[in-house]
């Protein structure tokens, strides 16, 4: 057969097969597209021996379903498709690789995850070491609570009433939260919504001197959580602290000291400057100097004795932070004169940096006689109060190191609250509707091994993307079925899928994926 008649044959097939797909129905029920973003996260998962602790545990309890599996499905679901256990039994079909389990496995597997949450931490900080190293040398410890949508507290159990930071008035349940010094999470505890905050730091960080074999490190934590106790505690060993400490609530010879405009320094200058005069002449600076001068930290320090515990304070000052802070006050001054004029029935008590703090209520006459309704107005007395701490920020440690390189560590502890922030936002790990203490402590630490992974991800990334960037893109990286042919991307390629390829040294974004070239990635996945 001539070259010529092959062609005109298998024009004519095309044509046919072509004819008949027009006027075929698609299969009811039957799905064609996956998503294939979770393949990332997968190799991810392996490479932490996720699937080895699990069958560490399945071999303990003997059970007959794949714990692996659930688990798996539950953390890729929970950054890819945040949603309830049922629903994340659905979802979890979205991906190529069907799920092997049925919904009450998951409700099984949770009661295991939870009486194994401290060894499925302390394994996964083992196994990390084998793929990155890990910045130990500074651990941040922070606590925040997460809501439950009920009317009422648990007798003995974790959903107590506590102060929410989210200022619901729900039962909650409060995490507490280590971090290594990069910025991925390391251990967590979970204890009752009513539970003092400071008393949770130290049962935590002995789990991971005992568990996680670290033994020199410093803890950097905020004022809230620094009590003297704490701080004595991590006066031990080879471990130190650097917390943060109000200028405030400092006592009063300190606080003079801390206000006192004479004797600040700059890192690497011998000079002392007195920042009463730093700003007079910046309107004559130009605004890149202007800018600089803004930017410059001063800082002032000296050792102290509390309650028996020997201390460095450390005290900084910038105009940038004092006109930060400034700002903030000028708005909040603003709705407290505009609810005053509008709406003064609305004031009630203030609550902590709340703008009412600024409303000062009178509730009698310039004769001293009571008055028949009450009287708001801005409360200048506040503002003035206030406004002597502008620019100030204050740090306590028990180390020799110098101000800028304490400062420097502390100023990283915005990295833990984004830990909550994305739980909380992205992996939308609240509210909560497990009621079961076992199964909530389960749900969290499918949240903190997520978190792990994510943490991962980004620095694989190298920090490239936002949390955002890379959440989306893996949510949006479907593939179609092809049937008898394979899959094909119908996702598009973006900078963010060319550098996690090239992260992850394989690639999905081909005109089509033969079923042997799938096959091949995802046994990749899960070496």
């Amino acid at each position: 057969m001539s070259i010529l008649n092959c062609y005109n044959c298998r024009k004519l097939i095309a044509r046919f097969v072509d004819l008949y797909l027009t006027f075929t129905l698609l299969n009811k029920d039957e799905p064609l597209v996956f998503n294939g973003g979770y393949l990332f996260l997968q190799k991810l998962y392996h490479e932490l021996g996720l699937h080895k602790i699990c069958s560490e545990i399945s071999k303990k309890y003997n059970f007959d379903f794949n714990l692996n599996s659930v688990l798996s499905r539950l953390v890729y679901s929970r950054i890819i498709y945040p949603s309830s256990k049922l629903a994340t039994f659905e979802l979890s079909k979205k991906f190529i690789e069907k799920p092997d389990f049925d919904l009450h496995h998951i409700y099984r597997s949770l009661d295991f995850i939870a009486k194994e949450s401290d060894f499925i931490q302390s394994n996964l900080y083992s196994n990390s070491l084998k793929i990155s190293k890990r910045n130990t040398a500074v651990l941040y410890y922070d606590c925040t609570n997460f809501f439950y949508e009920i009317e009422e507290a648990d007798g003995e159990g974790l959903r107590q009433y506590g102060f929410s930071k989210e200022h619901r008035p729900n039962p909650i349940v409060q995490m507490g939260l280590f971090m290594d010094g990069d910025g991925i999470p390391l251990s967590f505890s979970i204890n009752k919504g009513n539970t003092n905050e400071q008393t949770t730091l130290k049962p935590l960080e002995e789990k991971i001197l005992s568990d996680f074999g670290l033994s020199r490190f410093v803890v950097c934590t905020d004022a809230g959580l620094a009590s003297i106790s704490n701080r004595k505690f991590n006066s031990l060993g080879n471990r130190a602290f650097i917390t943060t400490q109000s200028i405030k609530k400092l006592k009063e010879y300190l606080r003079k000291w801390a206000l006192n405009p004479e004797g600040w320094h700059l890192s690497d200058d011998s000079n002392v400057y007195n920042i009463s005069t730093l700003g007079e002449n910046i309107d004559k600076l130009t605004a890149e100097e202007s800018e600089k001068l803004k930017n410059k930290t001063l800082f002032k320090e000296r050792w102290i004795n509390d309650d028996g515990l020997e201390q460095k304070l450390i005290v900084t000052f910038s105009l940038k932070y004092r006109d930060y802070q400034r700002n903030i006050r000028s708005s909040q001054i603003e709705r407290a004169q505009k609810v005053i004029d509008s709406n003064p029935k609305s004031i009630g008590k203030p609550k902590q940096n709340d703008f009412k703090r600024f409303i000062k209520k009178t509730t009698c006459t310039k004769d001293g006689e009571i008055a028949e309704k009450n009287f708001y107005d801005i409360d200048s007395d506040v503002i003035e109060n206030e406004m002597m701490f502008d620019g100030f920020y204050g740090v306590c440690t028990n180390l020799e190191d110098s101000a800028s390189e304490v400062i420097k560590v502390n100023h990283r502890r915005w990295e833990i609250e984004e830990c909550f922030r994305i739980m909380k936002s992205e992996f939308k790990a609240r509210p909560v509707y497990l009621s079961r203490d076992d199964r909530i402590i389960a749900h969290f630490t499918t949240c903190f091994v997520s978190l792990v992974l994510y943490r991962f991800l980004e620095k694989k990334l190298k920090y490239n993307f936002t949390c955002h960037d890379i959440i989306n893109g893996l949510r949006e990286m479907n593939f179609k079925e092809i049937k008898g042919e394979g899959y094909e991307p119908i996702y598009t390629r973006t900078n963010f899928t060319d550098v996690l390829h090239e992260a992850f040294e394989v690639r999905t974004d081909y005109q089509i994926l033969s079923k042997n070239k799938m096959k091949n990635i995802l046994s990749f996945t899960k070496t």
